[in-house]
């Protein structure tokens, strides 16, 4: 069996040491990934094949998560990975303010209660290798880069991701983190989160019924004093129901009378979310916002003396579910 060689960081004599070219090179330059893209092994065209191929086309399938950062609700970690959990405040409201002819009398003392919620801050990530033979052929032979693997690699990445923020994940053994704070939470296992039951799939439902069901929704979300703007995610079995004509020899599908709804933005269908299941979210950072410690980013290394190049697709990402203090969301989720 050949030797499996691991890097490493850790604390030796009560100083910061590295084992392995790939440590020492992370550590020596303050944990920058740009470290791990150098033009040693790989040249700026082939880089940029490989940023094209690989980034470009993970980040397609990143449909509720890319919801996020294209509304702008995302909270940049500036040390991703120097930074393993990120916290945020739920705060409680005040009584009713006092209502007198003179102002003197005294009011209702009172005080806002705070509560911290922590969320940890993993790495998704995906390797594949190459050999040097192969990157050799592909430049003698006027040949683009092969990037199949890497493609799949940063599908798996994005998938992931998008997973999470519809789904959650269940892993304390993984992230290192106790029961109480090792779970990171999505739409459709938020703690908090509004639950309704789906009478009828919206496969085979008819309009009328599920534009009643959206209502149903919304009236939950507005008991929560959660007013919208709404995203209404629906699972791929759904989907194509939905395009059909709202009922007979009408004008319009099920999906534009749901959007003629002032508060819906947009109804999208959602690879990872289980059929029969329907998320509306209201879009705003008070209920929902993904924590960015890295955006999808491809790094290299070599072993072997070099006849290996070891590739990791690479990012820190996560959803950060959030309720007030009272306990209301801004989530509904019927199933």
């Amino acid at each position: 069996m050949s030797e499996v060689i691991t890097d490493a960081i850790g604390v030796r004599d009560g100083a910061i040491s590295a084992n392995g070219s790939v440590a020492q090179r992370l550590l020596s330059s303050g944990f920058r990934t740009n470290s791990l893209r150098t033009l040693e092994t790989l040249r700026k065209d082939e880089w940029e094949l490989l940023d094209t191929d690989i980034v470009e086309p993970g980040r397609e399938r990143l449909r509720a998560a890319g919801d996020l950062i294209s509304r702008g609700l995302v909270l940049p970690v500036p040390n991703g990975l120097g930074t393993t959990i990120v916290q945020h405040e739920t705060a409680s409201e005040m009584t009713a303010a006092d209502v007198s002819m003179d102002g003197r009398t005294r009011g209702e003392q009172d005080r806002i209660v705070f509560s911290l919620v922590s969320t940890p801050l993993p790495i998704i990530h995906k390797d594949f290798q190459l050999n040097i033979r192969a990157l050799e052929a592909s430049r003698n032979g006027g040949s683009p880069l092969d990037t199949t693997q890497a493609v799949e690699a940063a599908i798996q990445v994005s998938e992931t991701v998008e997973g999470m923020v519809l789904n959650g994940f269940a892993a304390n053994d993984i992230l290192g983190f106790g029961a109480s704070s090792g779970q990171l939470y999505g739409y459709t296992n938020a703690p908090n989160r509004n639950t309704s039951t789906l009478g009828t799939s919206w496969a085979t439902d008819t309009g009328a019924n599920i534009l009643a069901d959206v209502l149903t929704m919304i009236t939950g979300l507005q008991g929560d004093r959660m007013y919208g703007p709404y995203m209404l995610y629906v699972p791929t079995n759904s989907w194509v129901p939905l395009l059909d004509d709202f009922k007979a020899e009408s004008d319009k599908t099920i999906i534009q009378r749901i959007k003629e709804i002032p508060e819906i933005i947009d109804v999208k269908p959602v690879d990872k979310l289980a059929d029969d299941n329907v998320l509306m979210v209201q879009m705003t950072k008070n209920v929902v916002d993904m924590a960015i410690g890295m955006q999808p980013t491809v790094l290299q290394w070599d072993t072997d003396g070099g006849m290996n190049l070891n590739f990791k697709v690479m990012s820190i990402m996560v959803p950060r579910m959030k309720s007030d203090y009272q306990s209301f969301s801004g989530v509904n989720h019927m199933s």
